[in-house]
């Protein structure tokens, strides 16, 4: 049974939906997942002004050593300008040593995010966090056109070959869609069957 980490950052709460919905089709699979999130690293007051979650119901990870404990790493991060939150750079910033060690290498890696806009830069953030996750050795797991609900234009969705996302709007009032949560537990359930026959 492949051992699954979905680790994500959500000042909202659109990532940590995203991220239940990558859990449950890891599960599906087979797998065992835990969720975590990073340390929220904004000052107090510019999050309190910015309106962030405060009521989180996944407990922020223990350091980043414990990426070496899993099969497979699944990491979101909303949109800032294009690249993944500062939030998920810092805590990902961390991890020179395992690189040093060879430690991630050869586990299986994949990403989610979520914009404001249709083009908001989903897919520069997914390759912001895939690069990352590359760097890091990972075998890349992308949203395959296997799931047949981001093909279309008939409605507003996210999703993209390269991960499961979606749109939150720029009020944050726009939450995850059935189309948005079927693409991340597809993604989900790809990352377990492909850690599985990699450590099964």
């Amino acid at each position: 049974m492949p051992k699954v980490l979905v680790l994500y950052y959500s000042s909202y709460g659109h990532m940590s939906q995203m991220a239940d919905a990558v859990a449950e089709g890891a599960r599906s699979a087979g797998a065992e997942v835990d969720i975590r999130r990073v340390p929220e690293t904004a000052p107090a007051a510019v999050a309190d002004d910015a309106g962030f979650k405060k009521d989180h119901t996944h407990p922020v990870i223990g350091g980043i050593d414990e990426l070496a404990q899993y099969d497979a790493i699944v990491v979101g991060s909303p949109t800032r300008f294009g690249r993944m939150a500062s939030q998920m750079a810092s805590f990902l910033d961390q991890a020179g040593g395992l690189w040093a060690k060879g430690a991630l290498n050869g586990k299986v890696g994949a990403a989610f995010t979520s914009t404001a806009t249709q083009h908001g830069g989903q897919e520069v953030t997914l390759f912001s966090i895939i690069t990352n996750l590359l760097h890091f050795g990972l075998t890349i797991v992308g949203l395959d056109y296997g799931y047949a609900g981001q093909m279309g234009v008939k409605d507003v969705h996210g999703s993209s070959p390269y991960g499961a996302t979606t749109i939150a709007d720029g009020d944050g009032s726009r939450q995850p869609s059935d189309i948005d949560l079927g693409g991340a537990r597809y993604q989900g359930k790809r990352v377990a069957e492909v850690a599985a026959k990699l450590f099964g």
